[in-house]
């Protein structure tokens, strides 16, 4: 399978290989950062990562074929990211890969790039159904229920930001650079997490829902109101703020790990973490904490395999592809494709 991801700032590609019995291998897997286009604008520009994915991606493409030993014609299927994600990247990705489809008469396999995300784990660990997916990165922060390729139940969402654009805001705010993720985590050792008490939004509440926004507000006003601020006041605020997270996202996990052992009694509990913001340290600490109180498995992928990658496209396209799915040529790139849609069934995509 080669499969081709150009969602956001990321131009990549992958050949991965599933056998029959079910068991996958990255024979590669190119990743082309672009911070260095972005760096000067504190994010992502939609218009110069699209430009760059049109640049780059020919390329890219060739040199995943060179690192798997295969010539471009011999693979089996084509899978790209169809959405969601930045319309002018997906469009780049996808009528690339229809392309290749057309020309070497291949089946077209186009992947939900969050469906990417969810099946990451059953390459790298073979992780069986039902589990528990925890997605927190730039674009998207949720609980999913994994029932199969193709069935998945959103359990809670972000109703403001996401968990990795509120980490870039707050270290576009302390001036700490982008990517804000690592910026703030490396800060954030020297810091106090205890000088401040930033808010914990929606934790009294039922639902498996997140809201990042208020306490962005808290981080800036905190920050406004001990201007001009010093390296230890920045890096006690970005402790600060990664403590209140890390504590959201340890309650929410461990309610949802009581729903999912609730709905299946006796059965093994799996939690994978996927997503760039799944590399944070003390969020992850906090993970592990919850998972072995709740006697449940944490599964947590490669890093390069929980950012943005092509091995995780090829590999959502291989698990569809062995049901019977393939898409049409007139597929429509989707800015917004949530992964609990009809539309994901892969009956409803199969001949």
């Amino acid at each position: 399978m080669l499969g081709i991801e150009t969602s956001c700032d990321e131009t990549a590609a992958a050949i991965v290989v599933r056998d029959q019995s079910g068991r996958g291998s990255i024979r590669s897997n190119v990743v082309r950062s672009q911070l260095d286009e972005h760096a000067a604008f504190g994010g992502v520009v939609p218009e110069l990562a699209a430009r760059a994915h049109v640049t780059y991606l020919d390329h890219i493409i060739a040199q995943a074929c060179r690192e798997a030993g295969i010539a471009l014609a011999d693979v089996d299927a084509v899978t790209a990211t169809a959405g969601p994600g930045l319309i002018g990247g997906v469009l780049v990705g996808l009528t690339t890969a229809k392309a290749v489809a057309a020309a070497l008469n291949k089946p077209l396999i186009a992947v939900n790039h969050l469906e990417g995300h969810a099946l990451t784990a059953r390459l790298t660990d073979q992780v069986p159904f039902p589990y528990l997916m925890l997605l927190v990165s730039g674009g998207h922060s949720q609980f999913v229920l994994v029932r199969g390729v193709g069935d998945y139940e959103r359990w809670g969402t972000t109703i403001d930001d996401a968990l990795g654009e509120a980490f870039d805001k707050v270290a576009k705010l302390l001036s700490l650079g982008h990517p804000g993720g690592p910026a703030v985590e490396h800060i954030a050792k020297g810091g106090d997490p205890k000088r401040f008490r930033f808010p914990r939004p929606l934790l009294r509440e039922a639902r498996l829902d997140f809201s990042f926004s208020g306490l962005k507000t808290a981080v800036r006003l905190q920050a406004e109101a001990l201007a001009p601020l010093g390296d230890q006041d920045v890096a006690d605020i970005a402790a600060s703020f990664q403590a209140a997270v890390a504590e959201i996202i340890a309650v929410r996990s461990r309610q949802a790990l009581e729903q999912f052992a609730g709905l299946f009694p006796g059965e093994p509990i799996r939690l994978v973490v996927a997503g760039g913001v799944a590399a944070n340290r003390t969020i992850a600490a906090a993970l592990e904490h919850v998972c072995a109180e709740s006697d449940a498995s944490l599964v947590v992928p490669p890093i390069a395999l929980c950012t943005d990658n092509g091995a995780m496209i090829a590999w959502a396209g291989a698990e569809r592809f062995a049901l019977g799915a393939k898409d049409g040529l007139d597929f429509t790139a989707r800015p917004r494709w949530p992964l609990d849609l009809d539309d994901m069934k892969v009956a409803t995509h199969g001949s």
